[in-house]
């Protein structure tokens, strides 16, 4: 009998498509899930469904996922659902299970190698050994060209060749890429190590190799779910198959415009052949947007609406279900140096009208940007987090701090708090509860340590059972030592607490996250697209990243680049994918023959605050965003006004022929003193200038309507 109240719950609040996906029969099923459309939704309450209505156990079901985060919040949202035993891991987390599992049968007796975390250090003595010199950072490209081949299944041999097909672009010529890739794997033997990708095939081989561990494998698992589909290499697929063994019990949720990672061998093919593959599948799509404003959502369809090539055929055009918002605020400033100021006031800002600092984020095309704006958010005094340089507990204050707790576990009273506790050992480190430093190094520092208190108190505030064999459970101890371990399981699992600050990250590391304010910077070509994208389907991808940026904001969205790199440079045009940028005064006119200056074009103006290039008539009159704060002289003002209802009495005219709202607005915010400064109020000319001048500029210095004459009401 199938438990109606627990699976009417579950089908819940599901939107139309969202049920069709989630009641979908047994077998394939594949979900296009546009950005913010609740695809984590659609396949945990799918996976909970079958469970709860006995057509599948949870312990046959494997759950693939791309990130930790995204398992954990996956494993969370199925226990919250009813839906305990099932198992969500990443494709790593999954093999390196099975391997250790079966590593005694597979390997003999012998033991499980040593996981390199990192190729870097291998790399660098195995291009030594090929001849190559090889700094950290060209360790880096090397390793991410090994990476790409082998998650491409290609071995070193056919190196050359493959990366020649792929258009790659590798640091040195492919034949001494092969080189240093084949010394690489002859290192790793001696050494007697094995790197990520290792793992995946010795999972394949494990299962295509010997039936008794494909047979307990596949009796294990007999459902799967895939999260982010379109970022398959060729080797997650392979094992991907292997665990299905010719079954077509199988759940992919993916966006083809979101395929970002092809460098790394990701590939969409996989997501977009599926109906092709599976000419039975159930295909779902969900396009109802609940992330983001419909001003947002507006923008992400305008930017992929022109997009190009295979995985166009896959694009959605998302519909946004939140109430409207602002629309999104296109910013042009003089150079970089100049928007990144700008942005670090606006965050600024942001945060003191009660945008908290974890809801804001930057966001930029490449890690070398990064740069400019952590110094002008410590300059600004706000406080920001780096996302993909070094993880939470690989950061130097947050491994001081694990050494100072362990040592008090030691010397704490067992009767003292929790929190208490937590706090006083991270005092011993020089941190201050309540007490955050200025500046923005400093202070991120400072949040840091900050979340680990934050997450003391959360551990304290939901104790929960834990298991002790067949006899039951057993609160868990809300210790000090209790409290340790469960750090070293965050850090061995890298499943890092959330920071107080603005996030600075790369439109990369951004995908899957969002938040309620989002600056999208540096948006010039060159810089994105970068220069390095000059085949038509790397040109497409780099479009796709800027939708991805566009679709992480929920409420608020800034985009903005700097007209030269830094003061003096040459000069950059806008991102050529905002089709928004394209008609502003400061883009020259696509396919423009001649080079004499069009005199019907306005001249291009600057915010007076914050240096943005004005593109709106009524901004440009004012000389300011219309989100910089105003500096009206009210009692000017009211002066001007009614001064121009006598010159309009006077002329027999209405009151806008003299001046309008704007123009009086303009003149008392920017108290013009000299025919130059008037002349710079957009739509004031030299006509207007000797019809008017003088008495706008008595009235300025002080007199009143009534001392400006009317020999002064023009002519």
């Amino acid at each position: 009998m199938i438990p109606c109240v627990l699976t009417d719950a579950v089908l819940a609040g599901l939107d139309p498509e969202q049920r069709t996906a989630v009641t979908a029969a047994a077998g394939p099923v594949c979900i296009l899930a546009g950005a913010g459309t609740g695809k984590t939704r659609a396949i945990t309450h799918r996976i909970a469904y079958r469970t709860l209505t006995g057509e599948i156990s949870p312990r046959h079901i494997l759950s693939v996922t791309f990130t930790a985060r995204a398992a954990a919040e996956m494993r969370a949202r199925l226990t919250a659902l009813g839906a305990d035993g099932v198992q969500a891991r990443t494709f790593h987390a999954a093999a390196l299970r099975q391997v250790r599992y079966f590593a005694p049968r597979l390997l003999e007796g012998r033991g499980m190698p040593e996981l390199l975390e990192s190729k870097v250090r291998v790399v660098a003595l195995a291009a030594g050994r090929a001849g190559v010199r090889a700094d950290r950072a060209v360790a880096r490209d090397l390793a991410g060209e090994i990476e790409w081949a082998k998650s491409s299944l290609v071995e070193p041999g056919e190196y050359a060749v493959a990366a020649a097909k792929a258009l790659r672009e590798p640091p040195f010529e492919p034949a001494k890429v092969a080189e240093v890739f084949a010394a690489y794997e002859t290192l790793k033997r001696r050494q007697g190590v094995i790197d990520f990708e290792d793992m995946l095939r010795a999972a394949v081989w494990g299962i295509e190799e010997h039936p008794d561990v494909a047979e307990q494998i596949r009796a294990q698992y007999r459902h799967f779910v895939v999260d982010e589909y379109q970022d398959v290499n060729p080797l997650q697929q392979r094992l991907l198959e292997a665990w299905l063994g010719g079954r077509d019990d199988l759940t992919v949720v993916g966006d083809a415009s979101q395929t970002i990672y092809s460098f790394t061998g990701a590939t969409s093919s996989y997501l977009i052949d599926f109906p092709r593959r599976h000419r039975d599948a159930v295909v779902v799509r969900l396009v109802r947007d609940y992330r983001s404003t419909p001003q947002v959502v507006g923008l992400a369809n305008a930017v992929i609406r022109q997009a190009r090539g295979s995985e166009a055929r896959l694009r959605l055009e998302l519909v946004g279900q939140r109430p409207p918002g602002a629309e999104p605020e296109l910013k042009i400033f003089p150079d970089e140096v100049a928007e990144a100021a700008a942005v670090a006031r606006r965050c600024r800002d942001l945060i003191a009208a009660g945008t908290p600092a974890s809801e804001i984020a930057i966001l930029f095309r490449t890690n070398a940007q990064s740069e400019t704006y952590e110094e002008a958010l410590a300059a600004a005094e706000v406080p920001y987090v780096v996302r993909g340089a070094e993880r939470f507990f690989d950061r130097p204050e947050i491994r001081q701090a694990m050494i100072a707790l362990r040592a008090a576990v030691r010397s704490t009273p067992g009767e003292t708090p929790l929190v208490q506790a937590v706090v006083e050992a991270l005092a011993a480190t020089g941190w201050q509860q309540g007490k955050p430093p200025p500046g923005g190094a400093a202070r991120e520092q400072w949040e840091a340590l900050a979340a680990l208190v934050a997450l003391a108190e959360e551990f304290a505030r939901t104790p929960v059972l834990e298991p002790i064999g067949q006899a039951g459970s057993v609160q868990r101890e809300l210790t000090l030592a209790a409290f340790t371990e469960e750090l070293a399981r965050r850090a061995e699992q890298q499943h890092a607490p959330t920071v107080s600050g603005v996030t600075l990250a790369s439109l990369h590391s951004a995908k899957g996250l969002e938040w309620d304010a989002v600056f999208l910077a540096g948006l010039a070509d060159g810089t994105l697209p970068t220069t390095y994208a000059k085949t038509p389907d790397q040109l497409e991808e780099e479009r796709r990243l800027l939708y991805v940026g566009v679709t992480r904001a929920r409420q608020w969205l800034w985009l903005s680049y700097g007209q030269m790199r830094s003061s003096g440079g040459r000069s950059r045009r806008p991102c050529r994918f905002l089709p928004q940028l394209s008609r502003t005064p400061s883009t020259e006119r696509a396919g423009t023959q001649s080079r004499k200056p069009d005199r019907r074009r306005p001249q291009v103006a600057s915010c007076r605050i914050c240096g943005a290039t004005l593109l709106a008539g009524a901004d440009r009159k004012l000389g300011r965003c219309p989100t910089c704060p105003s500096d009206l002289d009210e009692d000017l003002h009211e002066r001007l006004q009614t001064w121009r209802s006598g010159v309009a009495a006077h002329l027999k005219v209405p009151a806008y022929v003299v001046f309008t709202d704007a123009t009086l607005i303009a003149v008392a915010e920017r108290r013009p003193s000299s025919p130059a400064e008037l002349l710079a109020i957009a739509g004031i000319g030299p006509r207007k200038l000797g019809q008017y001048g003088a008495a706008v500029f008595a009235l300025v210095a002080g007199a009143s309507p009534a001392e400006v004459s009317s020999e002064n009401f023009g002519n």
